[in-house]
């Protein structure tokens, strides 16, 4: 059942709004390894991922073996409504997205996705995630050339003719538009806030799910901007 936006609270004197509630994490999905897997050139690449509050993705993929950058931002709207209480009304065209650099030679774009979709997000979860309701939360591959379509389509295909979820898979896949970075108080929230509730009872397992499921590419490390 979704649940209702959340009248906004009062966090360290700043005003911040649905991320404040706390809720019990769901369980991780056993998502498979790609069939498509991303043939990528050396070098540095981008990927953006938009799976509800940015805190979680961003705590998530900061513990990613081979990721060098997670910042958390707004990407789908325009510059004048790139901002936190702005983006929070969902009439914004804005979601609440994670801009990840890695290095290709050490985690693939296409085992990203199967982080994204094992641990980070529920992607039968339409115009919402958990507690956060709203377009603002709504899950989307953000492609950023065409390697990463390919892959992305692929392994959305893949998924969906599996029965590893009991709703239909609603991820859509948006053609990039310019991504704003959010305020600094957002960045590295889990590493600089760990104790709080919503930190620890929803975006904590997902990180304890990610050391447990991919011992391979887990870092104990928080990658900080």
């Amino acid at each position: 059942m979704r649940r209702p936006v959340l009248a906004a609270a009062l966090l360290a004197g700043i005003v911040t709004a649905s991320c404040q509630q706390t809720a019990q994490a769901e369980g991780a999905v056993a998502a498979p390894e790609a069939a498509v897997q991303a043939d990528e050139a050396p070098g540095r690449k981008v990927a953006i991922f938009a799976g509800g509050c940015f805190w979680g993705v961003e705590g998530v993929f900061s513990h990613v073996k081979g990721v060098t950058s997670v910042v958390s931002g707004y990407h789908g709207g325009e510059k004048k409504t790139a901002s936190y209480d702005v983006v929070g009304t969902g009439r914004t065209g804005h979601a609440e997205a994670v801009r990840v650099t890695y290095d290709p030679a050490k985690v693939r774009y296409d085992q990203l996705l199967r982080i994204f979709f094992a641990v980070v997000t529920d992607p039968t979860q339409l115009n919402y995630q958990g507690p956060d309701d709203g377009t603002q939360y709504r899950n989307a591959l953000v492609p950023m050339d065409k390697e990463q379509a390919r892959v992305a389509a692929g392994y959305l295909a893949q998924l969906k003719r599996l029965d590893l979820w009991k709703r239909p898979i609603v991820t859509a896949v948006e053609p990039y538009k310019t991504f704003y970075p959010a305020e600094g108080y957002h960045q590295d929230f889990m590493a600089n806030n760990p104790d709080h509730g919503y930190i620890r009872r929803w975006d904590a397992p997902k990180v304890q799910a990610l050391k447990r499921m991919f011992p391979d590419l887990y870092k104990p490390a928080f990658t900080r901007n």
